[in-house]
């Protein structure tokens, strides 16, 4: 049993921040039911595919049973209410109105089910002048700060290859929703959830804005340098390969600085404190730089660990499967797939003790797999389930 046992969360969101909010949940043993329309959710044209199996799909959607309804049908929307009934959880991310037009708003299933929790995922949130424009990832990443301060000096604004403002959204919406579930154990009522996509990731970009508001401030584009703490940075080995150093305490730097033979640089004016070696962050990177150079990848991690300084090797996909230390804590997990046989993935996170979660399945190929399985649950009868698929309202 996972620490979510007994939670029934209705997943009606699409791609990746709704979606994962839920994942987690699933991932610690809530009962998560999620429903894509009958063409098959978005995500599962997201990213790659073998064959006609969506890849990512297996990931996002494991521990979840799926279900196909149509949402623009009356049908479609009685058995939303009906699942609200028993649902503790529902994780939606339309445009701000849309559940409303389909008569499903937090007004609406909030008298259904006082006890539950809603969850709306937007890009710009439910309230303010930008709520009705489109919401994805990407414009979080731009409108935040984020974009601006990322890439090299003489380049452009940086986004990331990946879904950096959906997954820390949906890491924070899991926080919302414990958050109000214990709540609800002493209050009895649910609670209304409006998480916009560019709060999240605005935080932890750390002091930009109080630098800002007080010094005027506007931190620029550093590379992979650092405006809080010198030495960091990726230097490229002898054998052609990279590393990543960061000495973010005066301790470590000194410990840096003795590795590579220059104890001199710890009383050296223009190095020995962190800000006097911001100042001088470009000398500090061409001496570590050089000694890196002289010295392949595995010789400069052991000299660095050695002097117990801050120090990895730059991964690709290839190595971080193969990591030994991620396979024995199950950051990366094999496990059974009825299409695909083994696969690996991610594994289950936050580590709870005596409490982990577990991968029961994958996603579903299928689309619609669960459907008849939920809707019986229901009440609803064979005969009913036929007619609502006659008519399209599921798969």
């Amino acid at each position: 049993m996972g620490m979510l046992d007994g939670i029934k969360v209705l997943d009606i969101s699409t791609l990746f921040a709704g979606p994962l909010i839920a994942t987690l949940m699933g991932d610690h043993g809530a009962d998560v039911i999620k429903v894509e329309h009958p063409r098959g959710d978005d995500a599962r044209r997201w990213g790659a595919k073998k064959g006609d199996v969506s890849l990512f799909w297996k990931v996002l959607s494991r521990n979840k049973r799926c279900i196909a309804v149509d949402l623009n049908k009356p049908e479609g929307q009685q058995i939303i209410k009906k699942l609200v009934r028993e649902a503790d959880v529902l994780i939606e991310n339309f445009r701000p109105g849309r559940m409303e037009k389909w008569g499903l708003g937090w007004d609406v299933l909030s008298q259904i089910n006082e006890r539950l929790i809603m969850v709306r995922v937007t890009g710009f949130g439910q309230t303010g002048p930008y709520s009705n424009f489109a919401g994805f990832g990407t414009l979080a990443e731009s409108m935040s700060g984020f974009a601006y301060v990322t890439g090299s000096p003489d380049g452009p604004p940086t986004l990331p290859p990946f879904g950096l403002a959906d997954g820390i959204a949906g890491i924070t919406g899991a926080f919302a929703v414990a958050a109000a579930l214990w709540h609800r154990e002493r209050s009895g009522k649910g609670e209304l959830i409006d998480l916009a996509l560019y709060e999240p990731l605005m935080w932890i970009l750390g002091g930009h804005i109080i630098e800002y508001d007080q010094l005027g401030k506007i931190q620029e584009r550093t590379g992979n340098q650092s405006t809080r703490t010198c030495p960091r940075n990726t230097y490229y080995t002898k054998d052609n390969k990279w590393i990543a150093l960061s000495a973010s305490a005066e301790s470590i730097a000194a410990r840096v600085f003795s590795a590579i033979g220059r104890p001199d640089m710890i009383d050296d004016p223009r190095f020995n404190t962190n800000q006097n070696r911001l100042q001088h962050r470009d000398e500090v990177d061409e001496i570590i730089g050089k000694w890196v150079r002289e010295h392949t990848q595995e010789e400069a991690l052991q000299i660095f660990r050695e002097a117990d300084a801050a120090v990895a090797p730059i991964y690709d996909s290839s190595q971080v499967v193969r990591d030994e230390h991620f396979i024995q804590r199950g950051s990366i997990v094999t496990v059974d797939d009825p299409e695909l046989g083994k696969i690996r993935m991610q594994g289950i996170f936050p580590k709870i003790i005596n409490q982990s979660g577990q991968i029961k399945w994958t996603g579903a190929h299928k689309i619609g797999a669960h459907t008849d399985e939920v809707l019986q649950e229901l009440g609803i009868s064979q005969e009913e389930i036929e007619t609502l698929r006659k008519n399209s309202v599921i798969v």
